[in-house]
């Protein structure tokens, strides 16, 4: 076997250089050197052909010319042996043939080189040198190398014989000749005169051939060819030749063909995607190309190629950038040429960029598109270039108007709308720029009459090319003229819109409030649509149609007709409850605005639409915006981790525009801030929004995510409010938005995860900080006090109702505000609040102590311990902590503590109450121990002695007590309210009865209090008193006043029986004598109890018997007891005649209850006298029957109530009437005027009893009122005293009547006349008639009763037609007139009623006028 080998081995051909490596392998001794060298050459004498001996000494691995790694080993040994043998040949075979050594050489490497190239077929397709081509030209190349060092080889030889060769070099090798020192790049630019063309053309080539696989060599070799030129272009000499300054031309040179060949490339290259050009701008890298130039070098290529780019074919005039720019925007422009220009910006700040570019406008033809492609990238990419880019507009115009240079002005207006074509989050509306610009009296062209005239006649000539919205914004946002020039406005504006009638987009097409879009994408039905939105706000707040649409319906009825009522009427599912959109609808009907077609049209059209929407499905199928939102957003997700902030800038640019396609007609430009309408009921978004918004917050959520494991919110970068303010752009997706965070924290709070909730807290964190340039959120229904900004209206979304609610609130909060306050700390200090939006601290201010009793002591900060906003931030995403740890943190954290002193971050003690008001007691997370402590610790320990300017009362218990009283009723009145907010009715009650125990403990400690220091209590009744005084005063508006009040009243009046009877009446010292004062309580029963009384004229049972406790309870603490109560009531009988009434009513059922209080209080005593003759007159009315006639010395009112007592208190029928005849028999009036008084009292009672019974039957009022009423009728028909109770004024011993009932039932007391007057017979009527005063009393009442119907006041019972009444009485009337006398009654009043009657009835006027002034007889008649 060895035997074999050995001579296998002998047999195989091995070259010189592994025979070198194997000896060395075997390390030879250094004495044989000198004999292998000589072998060696013994050998080489044998060896005739050069190139195959060029073959022989390569290294058959050698490296790679790219790769960073050098050998090592013997290989530079065996490099520096093999080239020491091939000099030695070369000179041997050059003195054979009698020529130059390096003449020989050049001939031999350049054989070689034709041969390496020609070796292997080339691929077409990837135009490179394969592998092993290069490898063997690498090899060859070291060895010329080596000849060069040992001067055996010429360079300039060597290019003159490869040029006279190949016609096209291969740049490639001429790349590798200038990695290996052979020859450089610029020896070869600055000596080859026919450079430029192949040059060029390999450059060209290169850019569009594959790299090979897993290489960079492509790129490292264009990179070697850019870095020479800008080196031999652009780097500076400090005494440049001639020759120099040609090579210098020509690199420039190269480089421009280059560059136009890329802006050719880009021009016609029909998708954003060419690899070739996408590599050779990949050169403009200051990274690649620093290497062999200068910074200052670079920085003057990159500015003469940002100039040449600019400057690149100038074919476009003015008027083409003019109609065409809104085409050339930073998302619709090609991104090939995007990239360029970031690729050239990015070595220079946004004033030299600005700067240069104002230059190159003031000394060259420019081409416009790549002019305003190069300004809107700069926008994009850099946030701060909006005030750079202004400053130079001011500039731009200031300079225009000194020189009146036409040019400096048409680049200003260009360079705006461009701007403004961004969006708002780039830049400022061109309204806006507009306005700013020339809507002043102190702008530049206000100066004078020539600037003046120099901006409109500018105007006047852009006219002809203006695409029409801009024309829109000039005549709705017009320049500031004096009055004296405003004739030249007019002409403008005439000009303007005749254009746009020849555009045929007439002024008619303009919008009634005409959001304008500086960008022109809202349609004409766009803008309708808008108009329709805003005038249904204006109606649903105002209750009107606006003047805007009435005047449009007039003036401008071809917009109203053809846009307007289309986006109004637009078919839709109508909910069942009439919303703003279908009451502003009917108002339009009513008015005869919506012509009968149309509307029967439409409400046809919604019908169908209701069968077909039965499935709900939507009808926007369209997926590819979707995807494409899709894509752009996970490339976004990837950006934020490896790309630039311009990059992010640039990839929301893209967003937006997307989104602008699946939310289209929207306003861009919108004047004033806009109004977006939340319908907390059900989400009106369709699907496809749907979908797109939860990719929206998705995809935020995951980018915070995937940010913050990074770096804290304080050192990211403003990703997060780039993305928002780039929703904000878009109305119709920010509504949607809006939408959906509502129900996700409304109604779906469960299913959000801790990634949502971080996520989501700091989505709505800049959503609260952007607000600056956002809209208003108004809820639907209007749950709120008004419109709010977007972060306050979903702050309205959480709810603390229950324990799931509270946790959910808890860690929401808590993961906004450790945001926002992290985010804040990277911003200055008057921009840090911001991030903290006030709904949620005070949310936090009442979550966590309630949750967390241990942070109800004051909180003690540790002089060492100052924590850092960051941390905070940590904490709440700390997966292994729990939401008490991180709330905990951030309750201590300074920070959060330091917000609590600002007043609009303080929860004052009405908000506290009122979110401790809406828990659900059932579902509450405390017990009823822990909620009684902590209610008790929050209103004694914390709000009580906290400063009134901070929220609290100061130490006073009184404004502790008005808190409570205010709180308590506030939440019964505003039940209506919070069920519309919260849907989800629960029957387990709030926590009012908590409250009302806290107001109990605090009135009885107030009462404790000022026995022990011997006060008299005023301040407690007084609170009270006057507490509800002003509540009821001022009734809320919009809603019926008396309903308001009767409500209020009644809320108050359940509290009230909840609290001591005793604090209702005071009790005063005065000369060491207690007294007890009533004036408070009796001012408050007939200013305001007497108005609620249901039913009318009469306090309820419980409220009665609480007053008259008061006032016993009031009494026994005075000395004289008895005498105090007798007084007392002696005051009542007389200044408050509704609660004598009321105490008469109920006083049987009073009567245990009083009798027994008293005997408490005084021993066993008796009740008072005044008391006792209480029941004296309920036994004497009860006793009539019997024929008792002596009455007790009582008040004729007294009397009266109590004999209604006794008939409303007995059977109700024919039988109770026949058995009030004695009483009729022995109360006859002619016998007295106490008994007189009685009756006419009894009948005004009755009078009450009939209307209640007309006016509220469900409320079993008697209905034997109106028979006993006309028996009193009878008895008092002879008697004038009767009628006092129909007038208003003048009723004399009869006027308590006015104190007891209500005002509503005062004003229908005319009705009531005539109703109980036309039942009587024809006698009754005539005996009536005869009555003195009965024409006064009778017209009076007329005119009352008319004045009724005018008021739409008139009351429409079952039993009579109110029309019927109105014609009768007027027939009674006419009739009676010419029957009654004029005694009791002066003819100067009864004139007054003429006048009054002849505006109301002219007849009955006339009917009056003759009796009072009947005709004379002339002179002639006399004397016949």
């Amino acid at each position: 076997m060895s035997l074999s080998a050995s001579c296998e081995t002998v047999s195989e051909k091995r070259t010189l250089s592994s025979l070198l490596a194997g000896r060395v392998v075997k390390r030879p001794k250094q004495e044989d050197a000198h004999s292998l060298q000589q072998a060696a050459i013994q050998l080489l004498e044998q060896q005739q052909n050069l190139c195959g001996l060029l073959r022989e000494v390569g290294n058959t691995d050698p490296w790679n010319v790219f790769s960073d790694q050098k050998p090592t080993g013997t290989g530079g040994a065996l490099s520096s042996a093999s080239g020491a043998l091939l000099v030695r040949e070369l000179w041997r075979q050059a003195g054979q043939l009698g020529v130059p050594v390096a003449a020989l050489s050049v001939k031999m490497m350049v054989e070689r080189l034709n041969e390496i190239i020609v070796s292997e077929e080339e691929d077409q397709t990837r135009g490179l040198l394969s592998s092993s081509q290069r490898v063997q030209l690498c090899v060859l190349l070291e060895s010329s190398r080596e000849l060069l060092s040992q001067g055996a080889l010429c360079p300039k030889l060597l290019w003159q014989e490869y040029r006279r060769d190949q016609r096209v070099p291969n740049l490639e090798v001429v790349c590798h000749l200038h990695f290996y020192n052979i020859l450089t790049l610029r020896y070869i630019i600055e000596t080859d005169e026919d450079v430029r063309p192949w040059l060029v053309s390999q450059v060209k080539d290169m850019c569009s051939w594959k790299p090979a696989p897993g290489g960079e060599d492509t790129k490292k070799m264009l990179s070697t060819v850019v870095g020479v030129l800008v080196g031999g272009g652009f780097e500076l000499s400090s005494r440049p030749a001639a020759a120099d300054r040609k090579a210098s031309l020509l690199c420039c040179s190269l480089l421009d063909d280059v560059l136009f060949w890329l802006l050719e490339t880009v021009e016609r290259s029909p998708t954003p995607r060419c690899a070739a050009a996408e590599l050779w701008i990949e050169m403009f890298d200051a990274s690649l190309c620093g290497v062999s130039a200068s910074g200052e070098t670079l920085q003057r290529f990159f500015t003469h190629s940002l100039t040449q780019t600019l400057t690149y074919k100038p074919q476009l005039t003015v008027s083409d950038a003019i109609a065409l720019q809104s085409e050339w925007t930073f998302a619709k422009s090609n991104r090939l040429l995007t990239s360029l220009f970031r690729k050239l910006a990015v070595i220079f700040s946004v004033e030299q960029l600005l700067c240069h570019l104002q230059q190159v406008l003031e000394t060259h033809e420019v081409n416009w598109k790549h002019v305003l492609c190069f300004l809107s990238t700069l926008l994009v990419y850099n946030p701060c270039a909006q005030l750079s880019l202004r400053e130079l507009l001011s500039k731009l115009l200031s300079s225009a108007f000194e020189g009146y240079d036409l040019e400096n002005m048409i680049t200003a207006f260009l360079l705006a709308r461009q701007g403004a074509l961004e969006g708002p989050a780039v830049f400022p509306s061109y309204s806006n720029w507009f306005k700013m610009s020339f809507g002043g009296g102190s702008d530049r062209h206000a100066t004078s009459k020539k600037s003046l005239v120099f901006l409109l006649k500018f105007l006047s000539d852009l006219v002809p090319f203006e695409p029409p919205q801009y024309l829109k914004v000039h005549i709705l946002h017009c320049p500031y003229v004096p009055v004296k020039h405003r004739s030249l406005l007019m002409e403008y504006v005439s000009l303007a819109k005749t254009r746009l009638t020849d555009l045929k987009e007439s002024v008619e097409d303009m919008g009634l409030y005409e959001d304008v879009s500086g960008e022109g994408g809202a349609s004409l039905q766009g803008q309708a649509v808008q108009d329709v939105e805003k005038a249904v706000s204006l109606f649903e707040s105002t209750g009107r149609i606006s003047a805007t649409v009435m005047e449009a319906s007039i003036f401008r009825r071809p917009y109203f007709l053809t846009r307007f009522l289309p986006a109004l009427l637009t078919p839709r599912m109508l909910p069942v409850k009439a919303d703003a959109r279908m009451s502003f609808i009917e108002a339009l009907g009513k008015a005869d605005k919506i012509p009968a077609g149309q509307y029967s049209s439409y409400v046809e059209s919604c019908q169908k639409q209701r069968h077909k929407e039965g499935g709900a499905v939507c009808l926007d199928t369209s997926d590819e915006p979707v995807e494409v939102l899709r894509i752009q957003l996970q490339e976004f997700t990837q950006l934020l981790v490896e790309g630039s902030e311009g990059e992010v800038s640039a990839q929301l640019s893209r967003i937006s525009h997307t989104l602008s396609v699946v939310f289209p007609g929207r306003p861009a430009d919108p004047v004033g801030r806009t109004l977006v309408e939340l319908h907390t009921g059900a989400p009106l978004c369709p699907e496809l929004h749907v979908t797109v918004i939860n990719m929206i917050l998705r995809n935020f959520c995951q980018c915070l995510l995937n940010a913050s494991r990074a770096n804290p919110p304080n050192k990211q970068s403003a990703w997060a409010s780039m993305f928002v303010s780039t929703l904000l752009s878009n109305t119709q997706l920010l509504s949607g938005l809006i939408h959906r965070l509502w129900d996700l924290f409304h109604n779906q709070a469960s299913s959000l995860g801790t990634a949502h909730q971080l996520g989501l807290a700091a989505f709505v964190v800049h959503l609260h900080a952007c607000t600056s340039q956002g809209p208003l959120v108004q809820l639907v229904p209007p749950t709120l006090p008004g419109p709010v900004c977007v972060g306050e209206a979903l702050n309205a979304a959480l709810v603390c109702s229950t324990r799931a609610d509270m946790l959910f609130c808890v860690r929401l909060c808590v993961a906004a505000l450790s945001y926002g306050l992290c985010r804040g700390d990277s911003v200055p200090q008057e921009q840090r609040q911001d991030y903290v939006l006030s709904g949620f601290y005070k949310k936090l201010l009442y979550l966590i102590p309630r949750l967390s009793p241990e942070t109800r002591a004051p909180p003690v900060t540790a002089s060492g311990s100052t924590g850092e906003p960051p941390g905070l931030w940590v904490s709440a995403t700390d997966a292994t902590g729990t939401w008490r740890e991180t709330a905990g943190s951030l309750w201590r954290h300074p920070a959060f503590r330091q917000l609590e002193h600002t007043p609009q971050y303080q929860l004052p003690l009405s908000e506290w109450l009122a979110m401790e008001l809406r828990v659900q007691r059932g579902e509450d997370t405390l017990s009823d121990p822990e909620r009684q402590e902590y209610q008790q610790w929050a209103c004694w320990e914390l709000y009580l002695s906290r400063p009134e300017e901070q929220g609290g009362c100061g130490g006073d218990t009184r404004i502790l007590c008005s808190h409570l009283l205010s709180a308590v009723m506030d939440q019964q009145l505003s039940n209506h309210s919070v069920e519309r907010l919260d849907l989800r009715v629960s029957a387990t009650g709030t926590c009012l009865p908590d409250i009302l125990s806290r107001l109990q403990e605090l009135v009885y400690e107030m009462e404790v209090t000022d026995l022990h220091h011997g006060t008299s209590r005023p301040d407690v009744c007084d609170l009270l008193l006057e507490s509800v005084s002003q509540r009821c005063s001022s009734p809320p508006p919009g809603v019926c006043a008396e309903l308001s009040l009767q409500h209020a009243l009644n809320v108050w009046n359940r509290v009230m029986l909840a609290l001591p009877a005793v604090l209702l009446v005071k009790v005063k010292s005065d000369g060491g004598r207690t007294t007890v004062e009533l004036d408070a309580l009796i001012e408050h029963v007939n200013q305001l109890q007497r108005r609620a009384c249901s039913p009318v004229g009469l306090l309820s049972c419980h409220l009665t018997s609480h007053f008259l406790r008061g006032v016993l309870c009031a009494a026994a603490r005075c000395a004289r007891s008895r005498e105090e109560v007798n007084k007392a009531w002696s005051q009542i009988s007389v200044c408050c005649p509704l609660l004598l009434v009321s105490a008469a009513h109920w006083w049987e059922r009073l009567s245990p209850v009083l009798s027994s209080l008293w005997r408490r209080l005084c021993d066993g005593e008796l009740l008072p006298e005044q008391l006792q003759l209480l029941e004296g007159c309920r036994k004497w009315a009860c006793s009539l029957e019997g024929g008792l006639a002596a009455a007790p010395a009582a008040a004729a009112l007294l009397l009266a109530v109590s004999l209604h007592r006794a008939w409303r208190g007995g059977v109700r029928s024919e039988g109770s009437l026949s058995a009030l005849r004695p009483e009729r028999s022995a109360l006859r009036p002619e016998r007295s005027a106490l008994r007189r008084q009685v009756l006419v009292f009894l009948l005004f009672l009755c009078v009450k009893d009939h209307l209640s019974s007309l006016l509220y039957p469900q409320e079993g009022s008697p209905r034997g009122a109106a028979d006993l009423c006309s028996h009193l009728l009878v008895a008092l028909v002879d008697c004038a005293d009767w009628l006092l109770l129909f007038q208003p004024s003048g009723r004399g011993v009869y006027q308590p009547i006015a104190m007891v009932m209500s005002d509503e039932f005062t004003r229908l007391m005319p009705w009531a006349f005539y109703s109980l007057l036309l039942r009587q017979s024809a006698d009754l009527q005539r005996s009536a008639v005869r009555t003195p005063g009965f024409l006064f009393t009778a017209v009076l009442c007329y005119v009352g009763l008319l004045q009724l119907f005018l008021e739409g006041r008139v009351p429409e019972p079952e039993q009579v037609e109110p029309f019927w009444i109105l014609s009768h009485a007027k027939q009674f009337l006419l009739r009676a007139i010419p029957q009654t006398t004029l005694s009791g009654v002066s003819s100067s009043r009864l004139k007054e009623l003429e006048s009054q009657c002849a505006d109301l009835d002219p007849e009955v006027a006339a009917a009056l006028s003759v009796h009072l002034d009947p005709p004379s007889l002339s002179p002639e008649m006399d004397f016949l």
